[in-house]
Parts: structure tokens; C-alpha cells; sequence
């Protein structure tokens, strides 16, 4: 006999135990995500040009910049929230 209803109910989780569900989706963490993404992107056609030096850093300071970025946000209060917050 299939015991899979009981499977289903023994193996959920409770709200409290399941992860966050902003974990990492805010407006701060996309902002940094799409800016080191385009980093790395110039950062690759920078080694395959060449390799082109000094677009590769430029790329490498951009990412540098993205990172910021998400901090910064997060700061201004566009990220998700500590846990003590919500």
C-alpha cells in the first residue's frame, strides 16, 4: 500500500524552520548582481581581445563598484531585512 500522504505530512516544514522567502530578492542585491555581472562580461571580452589590460581592470573596478553598490542600497534600506526586522 503507498503511505505517501503520510510521507508528505511527516516530511513538511514549518514556516518558522523554512528558509526566509527574500532571501537575496531585493532591489539591492539585483543592483549589485546585474553591475558585476556586466563587469565580468567586459572582463571576458577584455582576455579575449587580446588580452586588452587595461579594460580588464576597468571591468575589475566595476565590480568593485557593483559590490559597493548592493552594500549601499542595502544600507539606505532596499535590502531585505535582518531578521529582527520583519
Amino acid at each position: 500500500m503507498d503511505n505517501t500522504t503520510a510521507d508528505q505530512a511527516a516530511t513538511r516544514i514549518s514556516e518558522e524552520d523554512a528558509p526566509h522567502d527574500l532571501h537575496g530578492n531585493s532591489p539591492a542585491a539585483w543592483t549589485a548582481v546585474v553591475i558585476v555581472l556586466v563587469a565580468f562580461t567586459i572582463g571576458a571580452i577584455a582576455m579575449v581581445l587580446g588580452p586588452n589590460w587595461v579594460l580588464f581592470w576597468i571591468s575589475v573596478g566595476i565590480a568593485v563598484v557593483g559590490g559597493l553598490t548592493g552594500k549601499v542600497l542595502q544600507l539606505l534600506g532596499f535590502g531585505v531585512p535582518a531578521d529582527g526586522d520583519h
